[in-house]
């Protein structure tokens, strides 16, 4: 698991390589992250959008920009956390995904970006 705090945001992701929805003979590799963003902070936050960086040994690095997560743009009081799962398909059985998330205090409106830590997405066979 990878864990970055930032602006009292703690973001945790574990990642899975997807064995039954991947065909490595074709040059299929689906992976999925569940992320928990959790609110360590004293004042209630909103996530208003998402900026991922994915890198794939067989492709040039990606960049994903969009609202909010899988649909939604939750807001954390102090103390809440928001967990979600999400997906990302590769060429190859090797790659990383870091990003960051664009945040703001209800509070005052002031907006602050949060990291979201590297991670692997490794093929389990690749490393032997």
């Amino acid at each position: 698991m990878s864990t970055a705090v930032s602006h009292d945001i703690r973001v945790s992701v574990l990642s899975r390589f997807e064995a039954g929805q991947s065909d490595p003979n074709e040059g299929r590799f689906l992976f999925s992250y569940r992320i928990t963003i959790a609110n360590r902070g004293q004042r209630t936050v909103q996530l208003l959008r998402r900026h991922w960086f994915i890198a794939d040994s067989l492709a040039p690095q990606a960049e994903v920009r969009g609202p909010g997560v899988v649909g939604a743009v939750p807001v954390l009081e102090p103390g809440e956390q928001f967990t979600y799962t999400s997906f990302c398909e590769l060429r190859s059985g090797m790659g990383r995904m870091h990003g960051i998330y664009h945040m703001r205090h209800l509070d005052d409106e002031s907006e602050f970006e949060v990291a979201i830590p590297s991670f692997d997405l490794q093929f389990p066979y690749v490393a032997n």
